[in-house]
């Protein structure tokens, strides 16, 4: 899907941005990356972002991960795709900021999770999204993750 008009799962992506998200696991204790946004002290999530014109879900989260986290194949490897886009509304002030000409009210989603070659592996956060990182429980993260950003955390990251 690209990042213009279409139907994803019942939604129409005219009003959603097109992205994905990239969880990032320990396979020995099971723990996610969670980063710090450098814009909200204090708010942590996953790296995400969205999808340039032509560019396939999973290019995309290999290009978000690289760029935010500074992570690459040497560091992480992909294992699965959850089968579904997820979608979630902005609130209504990050509307008015981020809705843009195409008065976007939220985003449609893919995730994809990477298990970490390593438990010492070191992400180097962007400075212009994130500005640290902390390896978590996959729990803490859905319970401290922005209200509006929960429902599709809680979909990937519950069942662990």
């Amino acid at each position: 899907m690209g990042v213009g008009a279409g139907t994803v799962g019942g939604v129409t992506s005219v009003h959603f941005r097109a992205g994905v998200v990239i969880v990032v696991r320990r396979t020995d204790t099971g723990e996610v990356l969670a980063f710090e946004r450098a814009d909200t002290p204090g708010a942590w999530q996953l790296p995400q972002g969205g999808l340039h014109d032509g560019e396939t879900p999973l290019q995309g989260a290999w290009r978000e991960l690289s760029e935010e986290t500074g992570l690459a194949e040497g560091d992480v490897e992909f294992v699965e795709e959850h089968p579904e886009w997820l979608v979630y509304e902005w609130p209504l002030e990050l509307r008015r900021a981020k809705g843009g000409i195409h008065h976007r009210i939220g985003q449609v989603q893919r995730w994809f999770i990477f298990h970490a070659l390593r438990p010492d592996i070191m992400p180097t956060p962007d400075g212009r999204e994130f500005v640290a990182w902390q390896w978590v429980t996959p729990q803490w993260l859905i319970d401290n993750v922005a209200p509006w950003r929960r429902n599709p955390y809680q979909i990937v990251l519950g069942h662990w």
